[in-house]
């Protein structure tokens, strides 16, 4: 089980990013996967978490209504479309996947990889 993360990057406040995290050796489908994030000296947050299998999302409170989930099952990839970006949603975006059911503990999730950058600044 491999997971990459990408598509972090430099936005002005108000602005829009989507990142990616392609997913090797297992299925979405099979899967949920969590999205967290963890800016410099906090620590790390769930901000989503699908079970594609079932359709099935969840978002945290600070970034409802602004980001969104979505799966490409062909590519084996799911996306998080960031919104409304503010300054506050800079940090370290991961994604992680466990084989039972969406979590916001990051304990929980065995399989992570490895993080890309969100810098929302002006």
């Amino acid at each position: 089980v491999q997971l990459q993360a990408s598509g972090g990057g430099l936005v002005q406040p108000g602005g829009s990013l989507r990142l990616s995290c392609v997913a090797s050796g297992f299925t979405l489908d099979d899967y949920a996967i969590g999205w967290f994030r963890q800016a410099p000296g906090r620590e790390r947050e769930g901000v989503s978490c699908a079970t594609i299998g079932d359709g099935s999302t969840y978002y945290a409170d600070s970034v409802k209504g602004r980001f969104t989930v979505s799966a490409d099952n062909a590519k084996n990839t799911l996306y998080l479309e960031m919104n409304s970006l503010k300054p506050e949603d800079t940090a370290v975006y991961y994604c992680a996947a466990d084989r039972d059911w969406c979590s916001w503990n990051p304990s929980d999730y065995p399989y992570w990889g490895r993080g890309t950058l969100v810098t929302v600044s002006s």
